[in-house]
């Protein structure tokens, strides 16, 4: 494997420590943080190959670090880290711009093998569009603040709700991590039915 240099964020010490290891054997440079927070302003102001994150943390999720990683860095690949219950959530981070999920507990030859594969990828055309679909994101919003199945759907289903409109992923992990302030930025100031999902969605813990 070429030099290569990794972030790993992840909340749990053992699994730092363990990831460490490993990937030093296969003299990859590995830098960790266990905050979600400071693991986004470390891949955005250092130069990384590669981040590993955990999905579930106490401060921030793995969504956003996704989200925030993507949004300045398309170009950054970015593996998902979770346990046997969040699968789920992690494939849906894979549809939005995630390369890869690492499932724990894991072997060294799959960390490997994982790492190997996703240092090999390279950011897909949606990933470093910068479009913005105003129109698309304001039906979406005014649809969700009088339509219970479709809150239902985004809360549970993620990226997979999202299949009728045309969304960028960075729009579509802002709409999911309601990030108000990305989206009033892109939009507009929005109104307060056309908050009525985010703001939910700000007060429920899902990823």
């Amino acid at each position: 494997m070429a030099k290569a240099k990794i972030l790993v964020i992840d909340d749990e010490r053992i699994v730092i420590d363990s990831i460490t290891k490993i990937l030093k054997e296969e003299h990859i440079e590995v830098e960790a943080t266990l905050s979600g927070r400071q693991g986004v302003d470390m891949a955005l102001q250092k130069a990384y190959d590669l981040v590993l994150t955990d999905l579930r943390m106490p401060d921030i999720g793995g969504m956003r670090v996704l989200r925030d990683i993507k949004r300045a860095r398309p170009g950054l690949p970015v593996v998902m880290i979770t346990g046997y219950a969040s699968v789920p959530s992690a494939v849906q981070a894979v549809k939005l711009g995630a390369v890869e999920i690492l499932e724990k507990p894991f072997s060294p030859d799959g960390l490997v093998a994982v790492v190997r594969k996703a240092l090999g990828t390279r950011p897909g055309a949606d990933e470093a569009d910068e479009t913005i679909h105003r129109g698309e994101i304001i039906r979406l919003l005014e649809r969700a603040a009088v339509d219970q199945n479709l809150v239902y759907e985004l809360m549970h289903c993620g990226a997979d709700a999202l299949a009728d409109y045309e969304l960028t992923n960075a729009e579509k992990l802002a709409v999911l991590t309601a990030d108000i302030e990305w989206i009033e930025k892109q939009v507009g100031q929005l109104s307060s039915s056309q908050r009525k999902w985010l703001d939910a969605r700000r007060n429920s813990e899902i990823w």
